[in-house]
């Protein structure tokens, strides 16, 4: 492992190989994203439905707009997702208790027998490919996952 990866290297070094690792990280992302994304049928689930309804089935029902904000679009493409997703039977809208001149939107459960058929499909490719990688590889893909997870929050 390099020293920009592991930690190692003087601060100096780490501050001038921050943007090569920016960079190598956004190829291999990029890469891994769009293979992903091969493997389903063209006209598929597209990656933003499919973080919505994971958003909805980890969250809860929400409003167009916080699922706007916490998707980091601007509302009006929420709404195209969200008509889509309402088009195929995927969510629902229904009137906000509190205030019925909102909107909340919840996944249905056909929305998750999809969002769950994606997910087993992503994850069963994931597999496959992690068997030609070492014990210790697997491991060090897995620790660095909060640290990934990390870095998408801050983006």
């Amino acid at each position: 492992m390099s020293d920009a990866v592991d930690g190692g290297g003087t601060a100096a070094d780490q501050g001038r190989d921050t943007p090569a690792l920016a960079g190598a990280l956004r190829l291999a992302m990029g890469r891994i994203v769009r293979r992903l994304r091969q493997a389903h049928a063209v006209g598929d689930i597209s990656l933003s439905e499919v973080s919505v309804l994971a958003r909805l089935s980890g969250g809860g029902p929400d409003s167009p707009g916080s699922l706007a904000e916490a998707e980091r679009v601007r509302p009006q493409a929420m709404a195209g997702t969200l008509a889509g997703l309402e088009r195929r039977g995927w969510v629902s809208r229904t009137p906000d208790t509190a205030d019925r001149r909102r909107v909340v939107v919840a996944i249905t459960e056909e929305g998750r027998t999809v969002l769950e058929q994606r997910r087993s499909e992503s994850a069963g490719r994931l597999a496959h490919a992690l068997e030609g990688f070492t014990p210790r590889e697997r491991q060090a893909l897995h620790d660095v996952l909060p640290l990934l997870d990390r870095l998408a929050e801050r983006l």
